[in-house]
């Protein structure tokens, strides 16, 4: 079995010539992506769909982005990747709906054998990373090889994400855990103890209402 259809199985496999020929397409366009003018933002746009496997409305990197082959991540709606995103996309890299990241995000699917006799083979392999709706990652976490992040989970800045973390949770650390449930409650606050002004509350209520998700998403005083 060659070694792009062992990597595609899930299989160990070996970065040959024909691995590094796959990658050339992705770092052509990065190499696009991460020379145009910034304030080109349709144009940044445009080759973010050429790059990516699949996208949905409003997907949005802020450049420099590197990643392996770019086929292999497929994004919801309303995305957005701050500066410095690195997706090593060996396996599968799946994220939904209104997902943020924070400068300097790393998802790697990329791992290699702990055992030195096994690791010097040169064999390798990749774990699919799932990361679902209304996600927000940190500034500087690293999701590792395998993991899934739940809907609706807040990632803090630093964190090293190697375990699922269950929806609805905040999360940080090295490794991160699981600090707290998201309630009801964080609806009336963005900051610590900060609430919305009146202008911003009222949009934000009028948002859910007509999304018609007031019953998933409670806001209280609406």
């Amino acid at each position: 079995m060659d070694n792009i259809s062992r990597r595609e199985a899930g299989m160990l496999y070996v970065s040959d010539e024909s691995i590094f020929e796959q990658q050339k397409k992705a770092r052509c366009i990065t190499q696009i992506l991460n020379t145009i003018d910034r304030s080109d933002f349709q144009g940044i746009a445009d080759i973010i769909k050429e790059l990516f496997g699949k996208t949905g409305e409003n997907v949005f990197v802020n450049p420099p982005f590197y990643c392996d082959y770019g086929s292999n991540i497929e994004i919801g709606s309303n995305f957005f990747a701050n500066y410095n995103c690195t997706v090593l996309d060996v396996a599968k890299v799946k994220i939904g709906n209104n997902c943020l990241f924070a400068p300097n995000v790393s998802i790697y699917t990329a791992g290699h054998p702990i055992h030195p006799a096994l690791r010097n083979t040169g064999y390798e392999y990749g774990e699919a990373v799932t990361i679902g709706n209304n996600v927000w990652i940190g500034g500087n976490s690293v999701i590792c090889p395998g993991v899934t992040i739940g809907d609706n989970a807040v990632i803090g800045a630093g964190s090293v994400v190697t375990k699922d973390i269950p929806s609805w949770s905040v999360a940080a650390g090295n490794p991160c855990r699981v600090i707290r449930e998201i309630t009801d409650d964080d609806m009336n606050y963005y900051f610590r103890r900060k609430r919305p002004d009146e202008e911003a509350f009222g949009c934000m209520g009028k948002m859910w209402q007509e999304s018609g998700d007031t019953e998933k998403y409670p806001m209280r005083g609406l």
